[in-house]
């Protein structure tokens, strides 16, 4: 019953760890990549589609991005949707293609996004200390039941409190390793 909480709360923190991962890869750096566009959407046949779903984008140097539109038809939706999304692109298209040149990031620019990052990562940890206090209330519950004794609780609680350690560890390596790729130029 023990094991099966700290693998669940493992198993959860783990998931944890891969969504920060995530979320940190969305925050632009100097370096273009494709998954900067993952979250925009355009308006295709009265439906939002996937911006990736309506065009094929590629990173034709550390500078610039390209989208090849599927459907011509579509160029101007997309170059909309870029506009209006919160990335500060402007794209240009030259009849087929899209490109988006990505603006090097100011000294100020990059503090803000240091911001959001240590704000992200402060999320990741909280959700992390959530998933011990969730499993901490489960080995209370298996005591309060009778179904194991204190000293396997408070081993229970230590062990949780040792796993919290390592992921929360794990999210302070993140954070300084995108804050170092932030502030470089």
């Amino acid at each position: 019953m023990i094991d099966e909480i700290l693998e669940d709360a493992q198993d959860r923190m783990g998931k944890s760890i891969e969504a920060l991962k995530n979320n940190l890869t969305k925050v632009r750096t100097g370096r273009a990549h494709a998954s900067l566009l993952d979250n925009i959407s355009v308006e295709y046949y009265g439906m939002d589609t996937p911006l990736n779903q309506v065009g094929n984008i590629t990173v034709p140097d550390a500078r610039n991005l390209a989208i090849t539109v599927f459907d011509k038809g579509m160029i101007s939706a997309v170059e909309k949707a870029i506009l209006k999304s919160d990335l500060g692109l402007n794209p240009q298209s030259n009849g087929t293609l899209i490109r988006i040149p990505l603006p090097p990031l100011t000294e100020e620019r990059r503090k803000d996004l240091v911001k959001v990052v240590r704000n992200e990562a402060e999320n990741g940890k909280i959700a992390i200390r959530n998933i011990r206090r969730d499993a901490n209330s489960d080995f209370k519950s298996l005591l309060k039941e009778k179904e194991i004794s204190e000293d396997e609780c408070h081993q229970s609680e230590d062990e949780i409190q040792k796993i919290t350690d390592t992921f929360v560890k794990q999210v302070d390596e993140l954070l300084s390793a995108k804050e170092a790729e932030l502030m470089e130029i």
